[in-house]
């Protein structure tokens, strides 16, 4: 049996480890767990154990890496069943390494050497039996690396003789029912050493009376116990009973040393370095199974989905056709209203304005879904998308008053805000939903033209969702503002009102100046003339 590294390096979400390695390094804000939040990126896709962001990624090669990986991924549901017996299995072994111990000097440790080595012939079993079926069938490299690997680990001398290995060794241990101890006595009967002097593959059985009645045998053997140990009486410590379970446990360490020893060298030279690439992928594997899951729920649902084409990231183009929020996608059960949404050399940063509730919020966060869709290598909601990968994406969304006991609340949003442009890029997206909301409409309407002038002069693609009309309607005056900088063009967009109904529609267009203020107070039965008819009653 061979003990020889094989030197297994495979990821599903970057294709070497020059491309892992570089993204890591990479010291961009990229997605942060704030944005993920505010997007709501946790609700579409639940994971536990690792963090949405981690993976998110700007490099183009990187992108169409994973866009062929979750293509096979969506065509062949077997993977996804697959993936659900592996990650349990894989996230057993980490266990069991982190309960192991020292096994040159632990029974207990040989017991879970044996049980790591049973997880791991048991994930390359499940690995021959779905992916080697699968070879031609899968088509991404990710899958096709993976197949290739399990090919070679399953035609290893290791896993070839690794059963019959197992038999032998764990007859050993679990096979053992009992164990023949040996005392000498002292010339006064008592005892002076003890030992063990067989390990059993029966149990002892009573020499009592009444337990040879009830079991109909009289016969007494080498295995018939004429008088039970009873070490524990009401007057002792709990240390003093629990001392015949340590000098046991003990010995029987010592009788299975060298077995351990052995087996020790089986697991570090084969096993364990060739579980560490399958260790390394668990958070790739429970974020590829969960946003898989997510993009079945999404088509159920009626959802657009396609991959994108992705253009240089210096090109700064987003260009969206049906375009649908995928986190009210999944949370309504009638279709959502889908949007065409794009950022040209006429408008990058865009003054979004319209009623309550009338859709700015809900295709704010679709744009930023999508870009943090393609970001993660998936599909984006929409019948057809044209997109330049993202750097990073950065929000500007109401909170809690965590921080305005010191600063105030407009004093908060304004220190975020600085964050924001201390990190910026023009290859980065922004998204600002009712920034400015906590001050007067005049004073937020001259901070929001300060910034959203900024936004342009740094040249970045970004949405800034607002109530306040003034300054929808001061756009011309901020592009004049930033003529000679090299700056992006701000533009508007309406979130379209039909005969007093909200559409949903995101239009570009001006605003036409109404506040829909009284559209509002009719809604919730707080017009004068409501309001009136509840005093006479």
């Amino acid at each position: 049996m061979t003990d020889k590294k094989l030197n297994i390096n495979i990821s599903l979400l970057y294709p070497s480890e020059e491309a892992r390695s570089a993204a890591l390094s990479v010291k961009s804000v990229g997605l942060s767990e704030y944005t993920a939040e505010q997007l709501e990126l946790y609700r579409l896709i639940e994971v536990v154990n690792c963090n949405i962001g981690d993976f998110f990624t700007n490099d183009v090669e990187t992108i169409l890496y994973r866009q062929e990986m979750f293509r096979d991924m969506t065509a062949c549901p077997e993977l996804s069943a697959m993936f659900r017996r592996l990650i349990p299995l894989i996230g057993d072994i980490t266990e069991l390494r982190r309960l192991g111990g020292d096994p040159a000097f632990s029974a207990e440790a040989y017991l879970y050497s044996i049980t790591e080595v049973e997880l791991y012939t048991s994930v390359i079993t499940l690995l021959k039996e779905t992916l080697i079926p699968l070879k031609g069938t899968l088509k991404s490299r990710a899958f096709t690396m993976l197949i290739d690997a399990a090919e070679v680990l399953t035609q290893s001398e290791y896993y070839k003789n690794i059963n019959k290995q197992l038999e032998e060794l764990t007859s050993r241990v679990r096979e053992v029912k009992s164990v023949t101890i040996g005392v000498n006595l002292d010339s006064s009967l008592k005892a002076e050493s003890a030992g063990v002097l067989a390990v059993n593959n029966d149990k002892f059985k009573s020499g009592q009376l009444l337990d040879k009645i009830l079991r109909l045998d009289f016969k007494s053997n080498e295995m018939t116990c004429i008088a039970p140990l009873t070490p524990f009486r009401r007057d002792q410590s709990e240390n003093q009973q629990l001392a015949l379970t340590y000098a046991l446990s003990a010995a029987l360490s010592d009788v299975f040393r060298s077995s351990i020893r052995s087996w020790k060298r089986v697991i570090q030279g084969y096993v364990l370095e060739n579980t560490d690439f399958l260790i390394r992928m668990l958070p790739e594997l429970e974020f590829v199974l969960k946003a898989t899951e997510t993009l079945s729920v999404l088509a159920e649902k009626g959802c657009p989905l396609t991959y994108p084409e992705l253009t240089s990231n210096s090109e700064r183009i987003f260009d969206a056709v049906g375009l649908c929020n995928p986190v009210v996608s999944i949370k309504l059960d009638v279709p959502v209203v889908p949007n065409d949404f794009k950022f040209d050399e006429n408008g990058t940063i865009y003054v979004l304005t319209g009623p309550n509730r009338g859709g700015k919020s809900v295709i704010t966060c679709a744009v930023g879904c999508a870009f943090a869709m393609t970001g993660l290598g998936l599909p984006v909601p929409a019948e057809k998308c044209v997109i330049s990968p993202t750097d990073s994406i950065f929000t500007h969304f109401p909170q809690g008053s965590e921080d305005t006991i010191d600063k105030g609340r407009l004093g908060e949003e304004c220190s975020r805000l600085e964050g924001i442009f201390d990190s910026i890029t023009n290859e980065s997206l922004v998204l600002l939903d009712e920034s400015f909301s906590s001050t007067g409409a005049f004073e937020a309407s001259v901070i929001a033209g300060e910034v959203i002038c900024g936004f342009a002069a740094v040249g970045c693609r970004g949405i800034f969702s607002t109530h306040l009309h003034d300054l929808a309607a001061r756009t011309d005056e901020l592009n004049a503002r930033c003529e000679g900088m090299n700056a992006v063009k701000i533009d508007n967009l309406v979130a379209e009102v039909t005969g007093g109904e909200r559409s949903f529609r995101i239009l570009r267009k001006s605003p036409d100046g109404k506040s829909y203020a009284a559209d509002i107070a009719k809604k919730y039965g707080l017009s004068f003339d409501v309001i009136k008819d509840k005093i006479k009653k």
